[in-house]
């Protein structure tokens, strides 16, 4: 297990590089000169505009930039300074933890309610309630988060708290704690909710028609036994890797959410970001988005042996 961790890392090096470097392209190629957007309307002094190209190695070409941001993350940890000499790193701390709050939520929801819903349709495949879920899940891929993120502010931030006259989902900001992020993150988890419900109950479906299942059952294990301890075991293992690899979806688009509440994430930060061109910010973000894809990847592999022990890594 040690050798695979350690070789899936040095694998994953490549695609660490490869995500940077096309962002850092993509970023250079945008029009415009950051150094003289910082003055405003007013026209930069041309001898400062030249001092700070030449410290910010703006006047290098693409692969030497890249190479002075990579080696300094790579060998020191170092994101650089934005424009306005701000540590990247300071900005990211402050933000981040607002992000990965946002999406642990949208996680827990999307597991406990696609999960739930995935595994009730599975034991009624085919009766009406298996038709009622299908046709939900359809109805949240088919909304755009931007519109169900208005409706749902409004229907139970707004007009819930006017009925009840409780604040029980906050519409904006980070101010009350954990129950900031309810409805942020019932909003971002929606249409993963939808296709992890189809996924559960496609693969518990399946898995309840094997031949071990109906071994199980013809030795007189009870209905609850066979689905909880033997059926399900197996059916989870795509839905852990859905799980992981969703991790760093719902932190990569969290952007249009955390706009709708005004939180003060990454992801906002990463829009702000990329309309001023502060280029250090939003190849720092896109690098922490890929490690933390990488790793949950990572933890999804090695989750793997644990629930089917006949795997095994060579």
């Amino acid at each position: 297990m040690g050798r695979y961790i350690i070789r899936r890392l040095l694998q994953s090096i490549p695609v660490l590089l490869g995500a940077t470097l096309l962002i850092f392209a993509i970023v250079f190629a945008l029009p415009g000169d950051p150094i003289a957007a910082l003055a405003g309307e007013k026209r930069a002094d041309p001898n400062i505009v030249a001092i700070l190209r030449e410290q910010y190695h703006l006047n290098d070409p693409l692969l030497l930039q890249y190479w002075h941001y990579i080696s300094g993350v790579l060998f020191r940890f170092d994101f650089g300074v934005t424009f306005a000499q701000v540590p990247v790193s300071q900005i990211m701390a402050g933000k981040f933890q607002v992000t990965l709050n946002l999406a642990v939520t949208a996680l827990l929801i999307e597991a406990f309610i696609g999960v739930g819903l995935g595994l009730w349709a599975a034991l009624r495949r085919g009766k009406a309630t298996d038709t009622m879920i299908l046709a939900s899940t359809l109805l949240l891929i088919s909304v755009p988060t931007l519109v169900s993120g208005f409706i749902l502010q409004f229907i139970l931030g707004v007009k819930l708290k006017q009925w009840t006259g409780l604040d029980i989902f906050p519409i904006a900001g980070i101010s009350n704690g954990l129950r900031s992020y309810l409805l942020p993150g019932f909003v971002l988890a929606g249409v993963s909710i939808a296709y992890l419900t189809r996924l559960t109950r496609t693969s518990l479906a399946e898995t309840l028609r094997a031949d071990f299942i109906r071994t199980a059952t013809a030795k007189g294990l009870s209905r609850r036994r066979v689905v909880g301890r033997h059926a399900l075991r197996n059916a989870l293992i795509p839905l852990i890797t859905f799980l992981g690899a969703d991790l760093g979806n719902l932190m990569g688009g969290a952007v249009i959410t955390e706009r709708i509440f005004n939180l003060p994430g990454i992801g906002l930060q990463l829009f702000d970001s990329v309309y001023l061109r502060e280029q250090p910010v939003v190849v720092g973000i896109v690098t922490i988005l890929v490690l933390i894809y990488i790793l949950a990847n990572l933890v999804v592999d090695v989750m793997y042996a644990v629930l089917d022990p006949r795997i095994r890594y060579e």
